[in-house]
C-alpha cells in the first residue's frame, strides 16, 4: 500500500509518500519560519498564502522523489485539523483535488493522531503504549490503546510547553522559534542552578501541567537584572535554569502517568514522546532516564519527525485504510479535533476551563 500524504496545519507545508512496510518513499518539508520570524510567532493569513504557493510544487517533488505516478498511489491522506484553518483548508482541498481527479480514497487525519502514531511508523510499537504529546500547541499525557483510540489522562491547564518556551526565548531576547535557541543557549551556561524557578504542579495529584506561572517567573528574572542590562551569561545561565525546571516537571508529571498507566493498561511498557518539543535533546535524556528508572522502554521519533511532517499523516492515513475506514469529499476541515472527545476540559486555577488547543 502507497499512501501520498499532506500536512499544512500551522507553518510548515509537507508532503511524502509511505508504504505499509514502513518505508518513507518522499518526505519534503517547506519551513515558513523566515517568513513568521519578524512577527515573533506564526501569523495565520500568512501561513495559509504559503501553503497555498508552495504545496503543488512540494507535492510533484515528493512524487518525482518516490519515484512514481498518482496512479501508483492507494490513497491520499492530509490533516484535517485541528490546527489554523487557512492552512487545514488548502491542504484538505488539494487532497480532495487529487482523490477526485484520480478515483483515490481520501483519508483525513488528526494532526495529533500523526504525531501519536508516528512511533509505530519508526519502530513499530505495539499498542498499548503512554503517549507524552508536546509541542507549541499541544502538551497531553495520553494513553494510546489502538488506532482512533485515545484516552487523556493529563493536560495542561494554561500554555502548552512549546509556547512556554517560544515566549521565555522572546523574554531573553533570543528570538523565534524558542525551542531550539534556548536548548543552544543553555549549553552554555556557567551556572545552570543561578535563577530558582517555579516548578509548577510538581509533586502535586494527577498527571495536568501549567506553565503560565514559569513565563511570569522568567519575565521576572529578566526585569529584576535590569532594562538592558541582559548580558550572554546571564541568558545562558537563564536558559539552563528554564530548560531543566521544565525537565523537572515533565519528568514529575510523566512519572505519575506512568503508573496510572500500568494499573490501567497492564500490558503496555512503552514511553513515546512526541511533537516538536521532543526534539529537545535534554528532555530526551530526562524522559529517557526516567522510563528506564520504571521499567519502561523509551521511544522518541528521529528529531526530523518530532516536528510537522507529512510522513507521519500518510502513515495515520495507512493505519485508518488498514481498518477500512475511508472519508467522503464532503470532509469539512476542523480547527479543533481532540483526541479524546470524552475528556474533560482542564480547570485552571479561576476555576473556568482553559483555553488549551486541542
Amino acid at each position: 500500500m502507497i499512501v501520498l500524504g499532506i500536512e499544512t496545519s500551522c507553518d510548515e507545508t509537507a508532503a511524502a509518500v509511505v508504504t505499509d512496510e514502513r518505508r518513507i518513499l518522499a518526505d519534503v518539508v517547506l519551513s515558513q519560519l523566515a517568513d513568521h520570524r519578524p512577527y515573533g510567532g506564526v501569523v495565520p493569513e500568512i501561513a495559509a498564502r504559503a501553503h497555498l504557493e508552495h504545496l503543488d510544487r512540494l507535492i510533484r517533488e515528493a512524487m518525482t522523489q518516490a519515484g512514481m505516478g498518482f496512479e501508483d498511489l492507494d490513497a491520499v491522506a492530509a490533516t484535517g485539523g485541528p490546527g489554523l484553518i487557512g492552512g487545514v483548508i488548502v491542504g484538505v482541498m488539494t487532497a480532495k483535488a487529487i482523490a477526485a481527479a484520480r478515483g483515490l480514497p481520501f483519508l483525513a487525519v488528526n494532526h495529533l493522531e500523526g504525531h501519536a502514531l508516528t512511533a509505530r511508523l519508526t519502530d513499530d510499537v505495539p499498542f498499548p503504549y503512554l503517549l507524552l504529546l508536546v509541542s507549541g500547541g499541544h502538551c497531553q499525557l495520553l494513553a494510546v490503546e489502538g488506532v482512533g483510540r485515545y484516552r487523556r489522562l493529563g493536560t495542561t491547564i494554561d500554555d502548552a510547553v512549546g509556547e512556554a518556551f517560544d515566549k521565555s526565548a522572546k523574554l531573553m531576547g533570543l528570538g523565534y522559534p524558542g525551542g531550539p535557541l534556548i536548548e543552544r543557549a543553555a549549553a552554555d551556561a556557567a551556572n545552570p542552578a543561578r535563577f530558582e524557578l517555579p516548578r509548577p504542579m510538581l509533586g502535586r495529584p494527577g498527571c495536568d501541567f501549567s506553565f503560565s506561572g514559569l513565563k511570569t517567573a522568567v519575565r521576572q528574572a529578566v526585569e529584576a537584572l535590569g532594562p538592558g542590562a541582559l548580558k550572554p551569561e546571564d541568558v545562558a545561565d537563564l536558559a539552563a535554569a528554564f530548560q531543566n525546571t521544565v525537565g523537572d516537571v515533565m519528568a514529575d508529571r510523566c512519572r505519575r502517568a506512568i503508573r496510572q498507566f500500568r494499573a490501567d493498561c497492564p500490558g503496555g511498557a512503552h514511553l513515546v514522546v512526541a511533537g516538536g518539543v521532543a526534539a529537545n535533546k535534554a528532555l530526551r535524556t530526562r524522559l529517557g532516564a526516567l522510563a528506564a528508572d520504571e521499567g519502561f522502554t523509551f521511544v522518541a521519533p528521529p528529531l526530523k519527525l518530532c516536528t510537522d511532517n507529512a510522513a507521519m499523516i500518510a502513515w495515520a492515513g495507512i493505519e485508518h485504510f488498514r481498518q477500512g475506514r475511508r472519508d467522503g469529499l464532503d470532509f469539512a476541515p476542523r480547527p479543533r479535533w481532540p483526541l479524546d472527545p470524552a475528556a474533560k476540559p482542564a480547570l485552571g486555577r479561576a476555576g473556568s476551563a482553559a483555553g488549551v488547543k486541542a
